[in-house]
């Protein structure tokens, strides 16, 4: 199977053509662990574990490495655990573990690779050092910064003139800067600051410099595919690119680079801590919505599109996770079968998730009308194309409430007994309570009305 994907720098549909098909290649820009991930966060945590199950379907388990980083060190955990009075290792530890937490309630496997700045600042001085040597960057007052001049194709992925980055970027025009597109790669730090020894002083890097060294440290110079949140797009993955190829002779960072739209709130606004209207995954969670539930919101829309979070797209999203529920019913005793081949090729198109879902709940659909055998062969076909959306076991039999275990066989009773009245009067309680029993030749179960 041929895997295409948008490229964003070529801005075209490409198959995907890994360097080693032994061995394919994927980094994704992972949090900065100064504050609880908001359900935007999640988005790209959760389209790239789609993406990883689906190498893993094609190339095989053992012929993927996914990378996903860590920012341990940033201006937002200085300041956080200078206002609590802690190290910054207690704001990073406390929400690396909240982060991992979130992913791992709404189904996202772990990566292969977690790097963290904090140990990967020899690689970052080493890479820094490289191409201060090459003439591609420049040390001042303390600073070490990429001179943009140096690199000629840059703004070829983010395609914007300079004067635009520039605004973009919001950059000053500091006194040791040759020009204001210059970034910098090493800065120093205070006494009161985080800092390594460098060449050019104690300090600390610069955010761009970190994914660039990681990745060549962890996975190599050129991998198959980078991909990341929008906003990453400029001034972060333009940076990467640029001062990646020029440490490493014009070698391309990556193969294909990928780019999830923005998760949006209220309209037309972005969820941003920002600007202050962020819902995070804890908070939802609590509220009781399943991580299931938020994945299978997260993964409506084509991932390079916006989405409109909303009540009513949870709604939406439970009630269909319900009836896939209902469909499959899977105790563990649906394993060996293939995923449907309009789920798999769905995904291989760009990670067409709408489609993969449309398909899903046709394939619901066909189970519910199938008997015997075939309904048997069905229903392990959609187990299995749930978890290639990583879906895990999609069954109903999940622990009751006491209540509902009395209506359940209350209900029963009554109909055996042909008391349709009394067994009217159940259902209707029940679905008051937002629970829907539902008969079957196989009995009586619920789901979430």
């Amino acid at each position: 199977m041929t895997i295409r994907l948008h490229n964003t720098l070529s801005r075209a549909k490409e198959p995907l053509v890994p360097g080693d098909p032994r061995r394919v290649t994927m980094y994704v820009c992972g949090p900065t662990v100064y504050d609880r991930a908001h359900i935007g966060n999640a988005r790209p945590a959760v389209v790239f574990d789609v993406l990883r199950r689906l190498l893993g379907h094609v190339y095989g388990e053992g012929h993927v490495v996914y990378a996903r980083n860590i920012t341990d060190i940033d201006d937002k955990i200085i300041t956080r655990a200078i206002a609590e009075g802690v190290p910054i290792e207690t704001i990073t530890q406390r929400f690396e573990s909240f982060y991992l937490a979130d992913m791992g309630a709404l189904g996202v496997r772990p990566p292969d690779l977690a790097p963290h700045a904090t140990t990967s600042i020899p690689a970052m001085v080493g890479m820094i050092e490289g191409l201060v040597a090459k003439g591609h960057a420049y040390a001042a007052q303390g600073h070490v910064l990429f001179e943009v001049a140096t690199a000629p194709d840059y703004g070829q992925l983010s395609r914007r003139p300079m004067d635009e980055m520039v605004a973009v970027a919001r950059v000053e025009m500091a006194p040791y800067k040759r020009a204001p597109a210059d970034f910098v790669l090493w800065k120093p730090s205070t006494d009161d600051q985080p800092g390594w020894d460098s060449p050019w002083g104690r300090g600390r890097p610069g955010w761009h410099i970190e994914c660039s060294a990681m990745i060549a440290e962890a996975l190599g110079e050129t991998i198959d595919i980078h991909g990341g949140g929008l906003d990453l797009q400029f001034p972060h993955h333009e940076n990467e690119l640029a001062q990646s190829a020029c440490a490493h002779g014009g070698a391309a960072l990556a193969r294909i680079w990928m780019h999830n739209g923005f998760l949006n709130i209220a309209g037309d606004t972005k969820m941003s801590k920002s600007l202050g209207n962020v819902v995070t995954v804890g908070a939802l969670l609590e509220a009781g919505w399943s991580g299931e539930v938020l994945r299978l919101a997260l993964l409506s829309a084509h991932y390079r599109q916006p989405l409109e979070w909303t009540e009513r797209l949870l709604g939406e999203a439970r009630a269909r996770l319900d009836r896939w529920c209902e469909a499959a019913d899977d105790d563990g005793s649906l394993d060996g079968a293939d995923p449907d081949a309009r789920v798999r090729a769905a995904l291989a198109d760009d990670l067409n998730t709408p489609a993969a879902l449309e398909a899903m709940s046709a394939l619901a659909s066909a189970i519910f009308a199938a008997e015997g055998t075939e309904r048997l062969a069905l229903r392990r076909q959609f187990a299995a194309s749930g978890r290639l959306l990583g879906f895990g076991r999609l069954s109903l039999q999940v622990p009751a409430p006491a209540w509902l275990e009395k209506a359940l066989a209350d209900y029963a009773a009554a109909r055996s007994a042909r008391d349709f009245a009394r067994a009217d009067a159940i259902r209707a309680e029940a679905e008051a309570n937002g629970i829907k029993l539902v008969v079957t030749k196989d009995g009586t179960s619920w789901r979430r009305a």
